[in-house]
């Protein structure tokens, strides 16, 4: 057996032509099986454009087996992208590969991806299969995906913990049934960067057919390491970084986009190859991908967290005023960001509020547009200033809001001494319907409110309020978390009044919960590999 090789001498076998790091996202697939993340079909088709915009190589549009809602989202992804290659998930079962064939026929750059677990654990307990087995299946499915389609990518769930030779064999029997892209994803987060760096390291030489294929990584971030890890694998010889946006995912999430992305740009030193990704969609898209699932991004959050370029420090204050470089590795303007400023107010023009709009890293269609601009000139008489933060949330509330089967039209609380009520409307597929309801506190009342308008059996596990801006005339912006039969939906919202940001955003849960209930997921699914 050949001993390993350093991972500094990882390229041997690659050669020097192959510097660029295909980028595959799955924000859509994986990052879409993250508890309480929910995306309707018009924003995935949204999503896809933006991606496409973007540069991304490969666009993992779901899991067509899964569901209806999945197969058609797939489907629909692959009419209207043309220059990224659009991925289908399945298991190695032939009724997986045909539904997926079947979604991926509308695109001619359509890619069939397969799954099945290597690892002892895994084979053992989840598949019941003997080691001989799941190599006879490796062989038939993915040649039955090859005879489908001739781009074919087949995944080792829980690679990281497979026994390094029997994956070596299964490695070998995919590449002879005809894969042309090997995934080696670290499916619960366990590996370490100089151990995933050596495990590709390994396989390049050592695999019969190693230099037909191109080797991918997939990470998941349960020890933090996703994103190391994943530049570590392509260090190692892997020349396909599978990650998505804001690091969205299972558990602790996926490599997150962003953070790839730039690591390779801004470390070309240490790290020689390039993507195709045009960086200053960046921000967009990780706004986007917030405001329809409602998972908020963390303010300190690399490349596009709130704080990512904010510098309060006066002796970093007063090095970037001497110079940017002293504090910042790179500019908000090369990832979308533009710095804030009071410059938005109620006498600014529509063509003023949609060039701020493209600065904060937003491109609205123009009945989107018409509907944002209105809004903000609402807030603009409301509030003394209009800062960036809050034409952001606006906007990203009404991203949020764009597919709802439920909305507020009509709100009135009573709160005081001698108790709380409210009096609420709701629009619910086009009928209005209205209730009142009394509660231990403003905000429990409006929930009451909505419950007797739609009755349903969802725990409230979360409810967050924090002001967007400062001032006594600040957005509040509330997020809401619930639960029912162990499915988790979340939902945001953003108004200078508490409580009619407490009500969009507890309805616009429940519109992610009622999205979720139906997605059906196959038994023994790949979680996120």
């Amino acid at each position: 057996m050949t001993a390993p090789i350093s991972p500094v001498a990882a390229d041997s076998k690659i050669g020097s032509g192959r510097d660029n790091v295909v980028i595959f996202d799955t924000t859509m697939r994986d990052g879409e099986q993250s508890p309480g993340a929910s995306m309707s079909l018009e924003e995935k088709l949204e999503l896809a454009k933006i991606l496409e915009e973007m540069g991304v190589d490969i666009i993992e549009a779901g899991f067509p087996i899964a569901s209806n809602g999945d197969f058609q989202s797939v489907n629909e992804i692959a009419k209207i992208v043309r220059n990224s290659t659009i991925a289908g998930l399945c298991r190695a079962h032939q009724v997986d590969i045909d539904r997926c064939a079947e979604a991926l026929k509308p695109t001619q750059r359509g890619r069939i991806h397969v799954v099945i677990a290597t690892s002892d654990l895994h084979m053992k307990h989840k598949l019941q299969m003997e080691p001989d087995a799941v190599i006879d299946v490796i062989a038939r499915s993915v040649t039955h995906a090859r005879n489908l389609r001739d781009d074919v990518e087949w995944s080792a769930e829980d690679a990281t913990r497979s026994d390094r030779q029997f994956l070596r064999r299964a490695i070998e029997t995919a590449i002879k049934a005809g894969a042309t892209t090997i995934n080696l994803p670290d499916t619960v987060g366990y590996t370490y960067p100089s151990e995933y760096a050596d495990l590709f390291n390994w396989m390049v030489n050592n695999v019969e057919g190693a230099d037909k294929v191109i080797f991918s990584t997939h990470c998941h971030n349960d020890l933090g390491l996703a994103v190391a890890n994943s530049l570590a694998g392509v260090q190692g010889g892997a020349r396909q970084i599978e990650c998505a946006i804001n690091g969205l995912g299972e558990r602790a999430g996926n490599a997150a986009l962003e953070e790839v992305v730039m690591a390779l740009k801004v470390r070309g030193d240490k790290l020689p190859f390039q993507t195709g990704i045009d960086t200053t969609h960046i921000t967009r898209a990780s706004r986007y991908v917030s405001a329809i699932t409602g998972f908020p991004v963390q303010y300190n959050k690399a490349i596009v967290g709130k704080n990512a370029f904010a510098h309060e420090s006066g002796i970093h204050q007063d090095g970037m005023l001497k110079n940017r470089e002293t504090y910042e590795i790179m500019t908000p303007e090369s990832v979308g960001q533009a710095p804030s400023s009071l410059v938005m107010g109620k006498h600014s023009g529509s063509h003023a509020f949609r060039a701020k709009l493209k600065d904060l890293g937003y491109e609205l269609g123009q009945n989107a547009l018409k509907e944002a601009f209105g809004r903000f000139k609402d807030l603009a008489d409301r509030k003394k200033h209009v800062y960036d933060d809050d034409i952001i949330a606006l906007v990203d509330d009404a991203l949020a809001r764009g597919s709802e089967k439920i909305r507020v039209s009509h709100l009135r609380v009573v709160a005081g001494t001698e108790g709380q009520s409210a009096e609420l409307t709701l629009d619910v597929d086009g009928q209005a319907k209205s209730a009142e309801a009394s509660g231990d506190g403003p905000v429990d009342a409006v929930f009451n409110a909505i419950h007797k308008i739609v009755p349903h059996s969802a725990a409230l596990r979360l409810f967050q309020v924090h002001a967007v801006t400062e001032g006594t005339d600040a957005q509040a912006q509330v997020s809401v978390r619930l639960e029912e039969d162990g499915r988790i939906a979340t939902g945001a919202a953003a108004d200078t009044d508490t409580l009619t940001a407490s009500a969009k955003a507890y309805v616009n849960a429940l519109n992610n919960l009622f999205a979720r209930k139906e997605k059906s997921a196959p038994a023994a699914i790949a979680s996120g590999f």
